[in-house]
């Protein structure tokens, strides 16, 4: 009964997260030029519309149940067509900060209500308690979801962000590394197992600082 509840108060926040963040990269991208996703009907917050039933179901409900320290998950991708842009290399960035950026400003929203309600807070079992766990869940999946995908490995926005900083050729090189993004990642899991070292910890170590600086340190000591 604890699990159902947790994942009954713990999914939806993050799926909001997750929606939002896709829909700011369509809306900014429409702002400058490209209607795609406006014409493939993915600029609502409607979850339905981005869902990918892996990436924003079953991986992050399996770091729910294992207590994972960080939950996060991912939808299908907003698709943009950047040669649409009016300043396609200019408008790639401000189109690929646009998610981060609206999960920096959901997690300071969500941070700040966290933080004026902890005070009345008195445990599990009170009406505070399902209001709580949504803010916490809240500002962790969005510090998550903006420090993750400022990575710049492709084909995480900052990856985009760093090509439209890049001169020309260079930056059309480092955008073909895009297709070998699965691998990377792959790569990195395996040598993460072979070295024992979590360097996916140590690359979301930013996220905790994120989550602290809008929550207060009593985020991490909520459950």
């Amino acid at each position: 009964m604890d699990i159902l509840l947790t994942l009954l108060l713990a999914v939806p926040p993050i799926l909001f997260a997750i929606t939002v963040h896709e829909v700011s990269h369509g809306w900014v991208a429409f702002k400058r030029g490209d209607p795609t996703a406006y014409l493939m009907g993915r600029l609502t917050l409607n979850p339905l519309k981005h869902l990918d039933i892996f990436g924003s179901f079953i991986f992050p409900g399996m770091l729910i149940l294992l207590k994972a320290p960080f939950v996060f998950g991912w939808a299908k991708p907003v698709p943009v067509n950047f040669m649409a842009l009016k300043d396609p290399k200019k408008d790639m960035i401000w189109v690929s900060l646009a998610g981060p950026v609206s999960n920096l400003i959901l997690a300071a929203a969500s941070g700040l209500l966290f933080r004026l309600l902890y005070p009345f807070y008195e445990g599990p079992g009170t009406l505070l308690y399902p209001v709580m766990m949504i803010l916490f869940y809240l500002v962790l999946a969005d510090s998550v979801l903006a420090v993750f995908n400022l990575i710049p490995i492709p084909p995480l926005d900052g990856s985009k962000v760093l090509a439209g900083l890049l001169p020309g050729k260079l930056s059309l090189r480092y955008l073909s590394l895009e297709k070998y993004g699965m691998f990377i990642f792959i790569g990195l899991i395996i040598l993460m197992q072979v070295t024992r070292i979590n360097i996916l910890s140590y690359l979301l170590l930013p996220a905790s600082f994120v989550a602290r600086f809008f929550a207060g340190p009593e985020i991490f000591s909520f459950l």
